[in-house]
């Protein structure tokens, strides 16, 4: 009630007794992904909640940065706002990176109750990424699950062996590649398309939202249903920015981060379906258990492997998660 009530004062305070604010979003996806269009749904929601007293101008496609980069601009003020793994923003505050551990959620309904805001561990983990980097979660939207693809069949770990699969440049994507039995090459997103292209990479591994967004049919020719991250996109915004608004603002922005936040995770957790019969379409073979994928052993082996490295640094925060109900 006392949340309601709040965002019904917001609502009633003139545009013009609130002081004006132009924040830009800065993230690495194409425009016309899910991660894409829920920045430019996010801009479009705080000017119409704050009578455009918040402006964001969204800039995709790494103009700003690239993953890292994203990251610590935003710690730094240079940027307001962007989207990252929850790995990426674990190079800000490392405990954040263990929510983008492999097998870990039960399922996405699992995944999106620890990843509230409002949840247990992200409360304690907000509080930390505030105090290390000066940078605080706004939202996060259930971002899809993780696929192999590759330029040739893949059904057991051994079949990767020599493989130089992208992983994405944070320790547990690269633990997580090299537990699938391949070997883990580190490149930023913005640089895939031509790695593929060119044979730096073999394969990389992504949500089928992102395979078919980014066309990566055209240099892939297999997609193999592993499933091994399931996770979020994690929204974050700037502590001095965010402290600067006024309370109302900041009421404002956070309903819309709800309104995003469940727009996008409807929209991606409907669409994965359809969006892996378009890559059907488009000549991509799928192969999943039934077609004789061994997920057990892949899910045997990197689960051994990430336990080994992660176990002791996070065991208890898994423990939290695993709480979660």
């Amino acid at each position: 009630m006392l949340a309601a009530a709040g965002l019904a004062l917001g609502a009633l305070v003139p545009a013009h007794a609130q002081k004006t604010f132009e924040f830009r979003y800065g993230h690495m996806n194409p425009p016309n992904s899910a991660a894409g269009m829920q920045a430019q749904w996010l801009a479009e929601e705080i000017a119409k909640r704050t009578s455009n007293s918040v402006k964001v101008t969204v800039y995709p496609s790494s103009q700003l940065g690239k993953l890292q980069e994203l990251a610590e601009a935003v710690s730094t003020g240079t940027i307001a706002l962007s989207h990252n793994t929850a790995a990426g923003i674990g190079s800000l505050h490392e405990p954040f990176a263990a929510l983008d551990t492999p097998y870990l959620y039960r399922d996405v309904d699992h995944l999106m109750k620890v990843m509230d805001v409002n949840s247990p561990v992200m409360k304690k983990l907000n509080e930390g990424l505030v105090k290390d980097a000066g940078v605080r979660v706004l939202y996060a939207y259930y971002f899809g699950t993780r696929h192999l693809t590759t330029n040739k069949p893949v059904k057991q770990p051994s079949d990767l062996a020599g493989m130089k699969i992208r992983a994405i440049p944070f320790p547990i994507y690269m633990a997580t590649v090299e537990a699938m039995g391949a070997v883990p090459v580190p490149v930023d997103w913005s640089e895939v398309p031509t790695a593929l292209a060119t044979g730096k990479v073999n394969g990389q591994e992504n949500p089928v939202n992102v395979v078919l967004s980014s066309k990566l049919y055209e240099t892939q020719s297999h997609l193999m249903q592993t499933g091994h991250i399931m996770n979020a996109q994690v929204i974050v915004i700037n502590e001095k920015a965010w402290q600067g608004l006024s309370a109302a603002q900041r009421e404002q922005l956070t309903a819309a981060a709800n309104e995003v936040r469940r727009r996008a995770t409807e929209m991606v957790a409907r669409q994965e379906a359809t969006e892996t019969e378009e890559l059907k379409k488009n000549k991509m073979t799928v192969i999943g258990p039934s077609d004789g994928l061994n997920l057990t052993a892949f899910r045997t082996n990197v689960r051994k492997a990430v336990d080994q490295k992660f176990g002791a640094k996070y065991g208890e925060l898994y423990k939290a998660i695993e709480a979660v109900k």
